[in-house]
Parts: C-alpha cells; structure tokens; sequence
C-alpha cells in the first residue's frame, strides 16, 4: 500500500461516520450492486448500450449486433431481466427486449460520458 494514499494517523468524523451508516442502511444497496455487476459483463453492457440505442430489439437483432450465438444473447438477457435492467414481450414466435426504464439508459450514458472525460483527463 502507498503511504501517499491513506491517512496516516486514524481518527474519523463520528457524527458524519453515524449519518452516512444510518442513510446506507435505509438504501438497498445490495440490489444497486447486483444490478450494476450484471451490466459490469462486457457482453452485457454491449447489449445495454445496443438498447439504449433502440426502443427495443428482438433476440436474433442481439445477437447479430454483439456477435454471439441467440443462446448466448438470451443468457445475457435472462441475467439483464433478473437484475431489473431489461424487460421484455412476445410476439408470436419472436421474444422482443427493451431496457426497463429510463434510469438505465441515463446510468449506461453517463458512464460512456465519465469515460470520455477520464481519457480527456489522463
């Protein structure tokens, strides 16, 4: 460990400590973390992004668009759907995906953006 990079005397604000705890257990921080550790997965960000660019897609359009086989892509989707990240509709034979609200594709954008600025920064 880097002594530059951490305090080196130990000593800690209580009331701010006591604050922050009681607000983090008031949030469902676990579900937060699944959901992004499921959008964290290369495929599946590349699924996220391809549907933040369209309404919705359907299975086959997936799997064309991320290069991996219809069962690939519908593992992927079946993980995005458990963690609330994807919702989707039948039609006929067809399975048609989209993103579950707004709040992904504003969380998926903003990353791309703080990426772009992190390289700018560099």
């Amino acid at each position: 460990m880097n002594k530059k990079d951490t305090c080196e005397i130990y000593c800690y604000d209580e009331e701010k400590v006591n604050r922050i705890q009681g607000d983090l257990e008031a949030v469902d921080i676990v579900c937060v973390a699944q959901m992004l550790k499921a959008i964290a997965d290369e495929n599946r960000a590349k699924i996220t992004y391809a549907l933040c660019q369209d309404e919705e897609l359907c299975v086959c359009d997936i799997a064309n668009i991320v290069g991996v086989t219809v069962a690939n892509a519908s593992h992927h989707l079946r993980t995005l759907h458990k963690q609330g990240v994807v919702k989707f509709r039948k039609e006929g034979k067809l399975a048609f995906y989209s993103l579950d609200d707004e709040h992904i594709r504003q969380i998926m954008m903003i990353a791309l953006a703080h990426k772009k600025e992190v390289k700018v920064n560099v």
